[in-house]
C-alpha cells in the first residue's frame, strides 16, 4: 500500500510540477516563444533582464540570474543544475564585511556583467557560466565546466576553468554525411561545414 501511496504522489508530482510544456514569452521583448520550455523548478532571478529565443530549451532545478542581462539564443540547451550569473558580490561581501547591508553607493569589488549564449548552444548539467561570459553559435559546455569569459563559435570546453577541448563541426560532419537531409536545416544556422 506505501509503495502505491509513494507512487502515486511522485505521478501527481510530475505531472502538476515537472512536466514541461511548449510556449514561454520573452521576458524583454512580450514576445511569445511557441517552441521554448522552461522547467517549472528552474528559478529565474532578475527575470525582466533576460531575453530568450524560440526553441530554447531550460530543464530541471537551474539557477539564472538575469539582473545584468543574459542573451539565449535560439535553440539553446541548458541541462539540469546549472547555474548562469550576471554578476558576481563574493569580493565585496569580503571587502566590506557587515557593512555589505547597508552600503550606500557603489560597492566596491561587485562585479555586474551580461551573459550572451548564441544559437544552439549546449550547456551540460551541473555547469556554471560567470557574468561577462559570451558563448559563440554551436558551443558545447561540458559538465561541471566552469565558464569565464570569451567561448569561440563551435567550441567545446571542459574544466574549472574551462578550456577549449575540441571543435563540434568534426561530429557535425559525421552525423551529416550520415543524414544528407539536415544539412540544409544545419546550414540555415550554422554555415556552411568547411
Amino acid at each position: 500500500m506505501r509503495a502505491a501511496l509513494n507512487a502515486g504522489r511522485r505521478w501527481l508530482w510530475r505531472v502538476l510540477f515537472f512536466r514541461m510544456v511548449f510556449g514561454e514569452r520573452d521576458p524583454a521583448s512580450g514576445a511569445l516563444r511557441p517552441h521554448s520550455r522552461i522547467a517549472a523548478s528552474t528559478c529565474i532571478e532578475g527575470e525582466a533582464g533576460l531575453s530568450l529565443g524560440d526553441h530554447v530549451f531550460i530543464g530541471q532545478f537551474n539557477f539564472l540570474e538575469a539582473s545584468g542581462g543574459l542573451v539565449l539564443g535560439e535553440g539553446v540547451q541548458i541541462t539540469n543544475f546549472c547555474s548562469l550569473v550576471t554578476h558576481s558580490s563574493q569580493q565585496a561581501q569580503r571587502l566590506l564585511g557587515r557593512a555589505y547591508v547597508g552600503w550606500s553607493g557603489e560597492k566596491p569589488g561587485f562585479k555586474r556583467a551580461p551573459i550572451e549564449i548564441g544559437p544552439y548552444v549546449f550547456i551540460g548539467p551541473h555547469a556554471l557560466i560567470e557574468a561577462g561570459s559570451r558563448l559563440g553559435k554551436g558551443v558545447l559546455v561540458c559538465a561541471y565546466a566552469q565558464v569565464r569569459g570569451e567561448v569561440p563559435d563551435f567550441a567545446i570546453v571542459a574544466g574549472q576553468p574551462a578550456q577549449v577541448v575540441g571543435d563540434v563541426r568534426a561530429g557535425d560532419a559525421r552525423w551529416l554525411a550520415a543524414h544528407p537531409e539536415c544539412r540544409s536545416h544545419y546550414e540555415a544556422w550554422a554555415g556552411r561545414l568547411t
